[in-house]
């Protein structure tokens, strides 16, 4: 089952250029049991090992936009340390509930903001004013956002180029990709020295995910991106509201609780 979930997350991830993080956490999580802190260092570490076989392919192709990468980093790198550490303060304090209700708020703004981009983006000028020095400061809250959660780096990214910069679709998701390859290293680094780790896990999707990366990337010129994002956006929502559906249900059950046994007190006086 590991291998055919990294084979299918690396082949969305070479096809529309998304799919990283925001996939990886919350499958491990909800379908395979796996706590949050170490769900989302294992999706940064899987990241990497993806994007390092798909960032060659792009650069080969000329698809990496260096002047507009090095804005994004800008902003990324130090957003992607502070999203480390605030994960990290909140796995020593134990707030582990709090955590997944964070990770299932981003998922469905994430979701949500993509849908309506990908809505709104139907009719939009694709020659669009070069603002890329704006994006150094817009990528580090996504940058921070991909340390705390594994999310954002693919699909706040690309909705960002696309609005700021007149670069094609291709080197959209190539300069994209670059970018989030960097911030994933970065951020696993960081992970690796601050949470306990699942290697024999983190092996077997790379392992399948490997196998999707070359698929996906022998595939990319012929399948249309567009109805494969809208459809991964749709699942994603549905998967933060999960998220948010579990935690409130966490949250509530105590306080349920606590209320019945105020009220037989009172019963019984």
């Amino acid at each position: 089952m590991q291998y055919v979930i990294g084979f299918f997350i690396a082949l969305f991830i070479a096809l529309t250029g998304v799919g990283a993080g925001t996939v990886t956490v919350p499958v491990l999580i909800l379908f395979l049991g796996v706590p949050a802190p170490v769900a989302v260092g294992i999706g940064l570490m899987f990241s990497t090992a993806v994007k390092l076989i798909l960032v060659p392919a792009q650069i080969a192709r000329r698809n990496v936009a260096w002047r507009t990468l090095a804005y994004m980093l800008g902003g990324g790198v130090p957003g992607v340390i502070i999203g480390s550490l605030f994960l990290k303060h909140l796995v020593n304090v134990g707030s582990q509930n709090l955590l997944n209700a964070i990770l299932g708020a981003i998922l469905v703004t994430t979701a949500g903001w993509q849908l309506y981009f990908s809505i709104r983006n139907r009719n939009a000028d694709p020659l669009n004013k070069d603002r890329s020095p704006l994006l150094g400061w817009l990528m580090l809250p996504v940058g921070a956002e991909v340390g705390f959660s594994s999310a954002g780096a693919g699909a706040l990214g690309s909705a960002a180029l696309l609005s700021l910069t007149p670069l094609l679709p291709a080197q959209v998701v190539g300069t994209d990709i670059a970018f989030g390859f960097v911030v994933s290293l970065i951020g696993s680094g960081a992970h690796w020295f601050s949470h306990a780790s699942n290697t024999e896990l983190l092996l077997q999707l790379i392992g399948g995910g490997i196998a999707g990366a070359i698929t996906g990337t022998i595939l990319s010129t012929r399948v249309p991106k567009r109805p494969l994002r809208f459809a991964l956006w749709i699942w994603l929502l549905i998967l933060g509201g999960q998220f948010l559906f579990n935690s409130y249900h966490v949250w509530a059950s105590p306080q349920k609780a606590a209320a019945a046994g105020q009220a037989h007190v009172a019963q019984a006086k």
